[in-house]
């Protein structure tokens, strides 16, 4: 039983100054986490349980799903992530350290060359595939920005699980059963989610899903179509697009546009100078930009962005990827700033990628190459070459779907999971192999799964909040019955006592507000903003002998009759 007389527990009524989203505010509010430094939290025993409680759910389903729980340390030698090139390839998201003797090691982000040292350690036939093991374990990434609590902090904890099969078949299998491990783990936990094609990015491998939960505070974007069901994070998002159709353009001509530096400006110019009818889509916008050190330009239409984020995750192997900068142009003096055409980027040594609507055989107005001068019929195919195509453009609402046509829509979500059929990227570099059942050696098939365990408790505390605090499901809440004694009289305290006894004697999870100095109002504050699924009022209606019975989620009120309430409050709780 908790008992607020004793509880490491004290509530706040001001918001932090930092807290950007409502489950930082409130977790603090509510005394749940308390910071620590920028991206670290440390876990006061309410939000402890909180996280206790789904781990062990986490837990559960994949042990019920037949996976093996091993565990491995946080600082790791750097000898296995040279390797596989990612002691360069994190860059400065990882932490690195040295002991006393100047050896190198770091902080684990992941531990796929873990895993696959540990089978490769272990077995060396086909017949001891297939095989899955999971560990929960705490993670370290240098963020640029921590934020939004323990959404995006630099310490968090992960449940990260492998699969290692003989061949694409099997790893195909292990693939679902670890697709419907999360779905049941996620229904448990009492999200609201949506699965989506997602980008392998650094990890590698081919089929890529994450598990969103929309919250209008969430990081992720992700496109959905209610239609066909189509659903993809941003930076998966296929652009379809039907080949050129229109009539043939005449020679570029080239034309005076001063003072037109934005595609607004050159609208209104063409508009002025050839008639109505020209838009911001019929402008093609080159985007210098720098990834790592290779100079490249991305065209997009002139009514989209460029979103670098998007254009990042399609771009493997690159670490950063910035603006062009003065100290940029002055390396490129063929390229005028507000006026750049890609007719010249061959000339300049810049590679081009386009976002696939610039299509072959299309034209488009652009800029010359020449300060205050644009030109119009510069054709994809004649007048420029683009090296290779790219998902690169911003996506909207309304784009159209990629499997019916219908157009999409676009949230907001948190990713609280992810899964990834590796293939033998890391068994490849790590030399795992296994004799197949003709003695020949095979390199093993891996696939990679994660669910981002803390960060499940502020995903939780964003779908399930209201206005006046947090509002947990049952299986993750700190309790299932949160008791309020009011007033001064011993008898209210005694009652109360005796029914929390009574009802954790019943199996039930009881916190007791046995608080004897703050006001009924401060209580009900409290529990509202700590946010037990049930609350049980015990005070003026004892006169009467009846209990006030609260649901959190709904603030349903009903009174109980005391002989009655051990019966009626377990069968309310439990009844679900």
């Amino acid at each position: 039983m908790l008992k607020m007389s004793t509880l490491l527990l004290r509530t706040l009524r001001d918001d932090p100054a930092d807290a950007e989203v409502a489950s930082h505010r409130l977790l603090v509010r509510a005394g749940y986490v308390r910071r620590i430094a920028a991206g670290i939290y440390s876990w006061l025993p309410l939000g402890y349980i909180t996280y206790r409680n789904i781990e062990r759910i986490v837990r559960e389903e994949m042990d019920a799903a037949g996976f093996q729980e091993v565990h491995f340390p946080a600082m790791l030698p750097k000898e296995p992530y040279e390797k596989t090139n990612r002691w360069e390839e994190y860059g400065d998201d990882l932490f690195r350290l040295q002991d006393r003797r100047k050896n190198d090691y770091l902080l684990g982000p992941t531990h796929e060359e873990m895993f696959t040292l540990m089978v490769k350690g272990e077995y060396s036939s086909y017949k001891d595939l297939p095989l899955s093991i999971y560990q929960i374990q705490t993670k370290f990434r240098d963020e640029t920005r921590p934020r939004s609590g323990i959404i995006r902090g630099r310490e968090f904890v992960m449940k990260d699980s492998y699969s290692f099969d003989l061949d694409d078949e099997g790893l195909a299998i292990s693939y679902e059963k670890h697709r419907a491990a999360y779905i049941k783990t996620f229904t448990r936990l009492g999200l609201k989610f949506n699965i989506v094609s997602a980008v392998s990015g650094a990890m590698g491998g081919s089929r890529s899903e994450e598990f969103l939960a929309p919250c209008s505070t969430g990081e992720d974007t992700y496109v959905l179509c209610e239609k066909c069901g189509y659903a993809a994070n941003v930076e998966a998002m296929v652009t379809k697009v039907a080949p050129y159709s229109g009539s043939p353009a005449g020679s570029p001509e080239i034309f005076d546009s001063p003072n037109t530096p934005t595609i607004d400006t050159l609208v209104e110019l063409l508009n002025t100078k050839f008639g109505p009818g020209h838009k911001g889509s019929d402008t093609l916008k080159n985007v210098m930009l720098m990834a790592d050190t290779k100079a490249i330009s991305v065209l997009v239409p002139g009514d989209r962005e460029v979103d670098l984020k998007r254009l990042q995750a399609n771009l493997p192997g690159v670490k950063e990827i910035r603006v062009f900068e003065d100290a940029d142009f002055a390396k490129f003096p063929g390229l005028v700033k507000g006026y750049i055409g890609p007719q010249d980027a061959k000339k300049n040594g810049i590679e081009v990628l386009a976002d696939p609507r610039i299509v072959p055989g299309s034209h488009w107005v652009t800029g010359a190459n020449t300060k205050d001068k644009h030109v119009r019929f510069l054709t994809n195919g004649r007048d420029f070459e683009v090296d290779r195509y790219i998902e690169a453009a911003e996506v909207r609402a309304g784009d159209t779907c990629p499997e019916c046509t219908t157009p999409v829509i676009i949230d907001r979500a948190i990713e609280i999971g992810h899964i990834f059929q590796l293939g033998r990227k890391y068994a490849q570099a790590l030399d795992l192999t296994v004799l197949d059942k003709d003695g020949k050696s095979r390199v093993v098939t891996m696939g990679s799964y994660g669910i981002g365990v803390s960060r499940a408790v502020a995903a939780i505390a964003e779908q399930t909040h209201d206005e006046i605090g947090l509002s947990w499901p049952r299986e993750v809440a700190p309790a299932d019955v949160h008791i309020i004694a009011t007033g001064k009289e011993d008898e209210v305290f005694k009652t109360a006592q005796t029914l929390a006894e009574d009802l954790e004697e019943k199996g039930l999870r009881i916190m007791f507000d046995d608080r004897r100095d703050p006001s009924a109002g401060v209580k009900f504050k409290d529990s509202e903003l700590i946010g037990i699924p049930y609350i049980v009022v015990v005070g003026k209606a004892l006169a009467e002998g009846k209990v006030e019975f609260r649901v959190r989620k709904s603030g349903e009120k009903q009174e109980i009759e005391l002989l009655k309430a051990v019966t009626e409050i377990y069968n309310a709780v439990t009844k679900n």
